[in-house]
């Protein structure tokens, strides 16, 4: 957020993969390290729909998990289907309050309902109906929910593939998750891109930095 310009992939990488209570801690350390309120920064430097989900996801109200009513999961998937697919445009404002604020478990089933109703995966539906940063958040809060670790094992892999590597990124990712879920997104990376994270590192960097990724890293998966 700070200087000129505002790095929106951080902001969506962030919001969309932390917990409510991992929010709420991020917002009061900055509220301490920076004397700003963070919400007030987001808002300050974004607009329109994207903005819009970024202080639902800061405001970490989401619906804690636990019996999932099949009732409102169905309710959830028609609202999103009528949003979307059945609608000329889109009604943004459905999809931000229900990815925004339902529990993780419920739009699971959510998701799989409305394979069932539309035919379509919801990220096929984000993709046609929404673009730019607001499309990005939206997938990103899709593929945390589905699974954290694959979302950063995608996160990570395409940090490093085709030319030139995206070191902010996969410093940041190897960094935040080394004793969190690393050796999940590892799984995920394998399982999901035939690859390792190990072998990516080597074949990508070199040095001292590589020795102490591969030390992050911790092992391969062949």
């Amino acid at each position: 957020l700070q200087g000129a310009g505002t790095n929106e992939k951080v902001l969506t990488e962030i919001l969309a993969s932390r917990t409510p209570a991992e929010v709420r801690n991020i917002k009061q350390v900055y509220l301490k390290e920076y004397e700003a309120n963070l919400e007030d920064k987001i808002t300050g430097e974004t607009s329109g729909y994207f903005q819009r989900l970024l202080v639902v996801l800061l405001q970490a109200n989401r619906d804690p998990d636990g019996k999932v009513d099949d009732g409102l999961v169905e309710q959830d998937a028609q609202v999103l289907f009528r949003a979307g697919e059945l609608k000329w445009g889109t009604d943004e404002e459905k999809f931000i309050t229900i990815l925004g604020t339902r529990s993780i478990s419920h739009l699971r089933r959510v998701f799989d309902k409305y394979m069932t109703i539309s035919g379509f995966q919801i990220e096929e539906t984000i993709d046609r109906e929404t673009s730019g940063d607001l499309e990005k958040l939206l997938l990103a809060v899709v593929k945390c929910v589905r699974s954290v670790p694959a979302y950063f094992a995608e996160t990570l892999y395409y940090s490093m593939k085709g030319a030139g590597t995206d070191d902010d990124t996969l410093i940041r990712v190897m960094v935040s998750r080394s004793e969190i879920d690393l050796l999940d997104i590892r799984k995920e990376l394998r399982k999901n891109f035939a690859k390792s994270l190990h072998q990516m590192i080597q074949k990508d960097t070199s040095g001292d930095y590589r020795k102490a990724l591969l030390l992050l890293c911790g092992g391969d998966d062949d």
